[in-house]
C-alpha cells in the first residue's frame, strides 16, 4: 500500500515518483492519498506512508486489528516515527520489498468507554489516551483505578496514559518520561495538576487503568491519538489496557534508538572536540 496525507506539501509528487518505481519491486494493491477505505480490509505485505508521524497514526488507526509493518517517509519536520528519507526510501526499494529489512514491534492501547457497564465507544491507539476539559475550564478531579484498586484520586486539567510510542508525544509535553519506545509500559502523567507531588507514574503493559470523573456538572472529552473518541461525564468510566495488535514498524538497519532522540528532540549538547 502506498498511503499518504495528499494536501501536505509534497506528498502528492512523491507518490508519483514511487508509484513508477515500485512495480519493478512489488505490486501495489491500494494507493490512498485521501484516507479514505478501511485499510483493515485490503491484504497487503506492507504500507508506505509518506508525510509525518500524524500520517502514521492515521494509517495505524484505519488498519484497526489488522496492523501491517509500515515504511515511514519524512516528509515534515519532526517525523520522530518516519525513519526514512524520500531519497533513502527509494536506494532501499530492493531490500524493502524483499523483507529485508528490521521490523520493531510497538505495543497500542485499548481504550473503552461504559456507561451502565455498556462499553458505547472503543478504539485501539499508538500514542496515548487524553481525558480533557473544555468549557466552563475548571479543574477536575479525576479518580483512577489500577486493576480494581483505587490509585488516587487527580486534581487537574486532564490526564494522560500513554504507550512508550506515545512517551516523546502529548505526555512529553506535559512533563511526562521519555520511555524506550519497544518497552511494554503505560506512562500516567496529569495535566497541571493541583498537588505538586502528583508527578508521572510507569506501570507494566498488563495493568488495566479505569478512570472516573467526579462531578455531575462536570465534562471532559476523551482524545485517543488526538481523536476526540466520546464525551464523558460521571456517568461513565473510562478504561485503558493494552491492545491485542502489535504496531509494526520498519527501521533502517542502523537504527539506533538514543540516536532517534539526538537527533530529533535536539539532544545535541555542547561537544569539547578538542578533547
Amino acid at each position: 500500500m502506498l498511503l499518504g496525507a495528499g494536501n501536505r506539501p509534497h506528498v502528492e509528487e512523491e507518490a508519483e515518483r514511487l508509484s513508477h518505481l515500485l512495480p519493478q519491486f512489488a505490486e501495489v494493491v491500494h494507493t490512498d492519498l485521501e484516507w479514505e477505505a478501511d485499510l483493515s480490509a485490503i491484504e497487503a505485505d506492507f504500507a508506505i506512508v509518506l508525510g509525518g508521524d500524524g500520517s502514521i497514526l492515521g494509517a495505524a488507526r484505519s488498519m484497526g486489528y489488522k496492523q501491517i509493518p509500515i515504511v515511514g517517509v519524512n516528509m515534515g519536520k519532526l517525523g520522530f516515527l518516519a525513519a526514512f528519507t524520500p531519497d533513502h526510501v527509494v536506494d532501499q526499494l530492493a531490500a524493502l520489498c524483499a523483507g529485508e529489512c528490521q521490523i520493531i514491534e510497538h505495543m497500542m492501547l485499548r481504550c473503552r468507554v461504559l456507561k451502565d457497564d455498556e462499553v458505547i465507544a472503543e478504539r485501539i491507539g499508538l500514542n496515548e489516551m487524553a481525558l480533557l476539559g473544555g468549557p466552563p475550564f475548571q479543574i477536575r478531579t479525576i479518580d483512577l483505578y489500577v486493576d480494581t484498586q483505587l490509585a488516587t484520586s487527580y486534581s487537574c486539567d486532564g490526564l494522560i496514559i500513554s504507550t512508550p510510542v506515545g512517551s516523546t508525544a502529548h505526555n512529553l509535553s506535559a512533563g511526562g518520561p521519555i520511555l524506550r519506545a519497544d518497552l511494554r509500559a503505560f506512562v500516567v502523567s496529569p495535566i497541571s495538576p493541583h498537588t505538586l507531588t502528583m508527578r508521572s507514574v510507569v506501570d507494566t503493559g498488563d495493568r488495566c487503568f479505569e478512570m472516573h470523573l467526579r462531578g455531575s456538572d462536570r465534562t471532559m472529552s476523551v482524545v485517543v491519538d488526538g481523536r476526540v473518541l466520546s464525551p464523558i461525564t460521571s456517568d461513565h468510566r473510562v478504561r485503558v489496557d493494552q491492545a491485542q495488535p502489535r504496531f509494526k514498524l520498519v527501521a533502517t538497519h542502523d537504527y539506533n534508538y538514543y540516536r532517534t532522540l539526538r537527533e530529533k528532540l535536539g539532544w545535541g549538547g555542547q561537544i569539547d572536540h578538542g578533547r
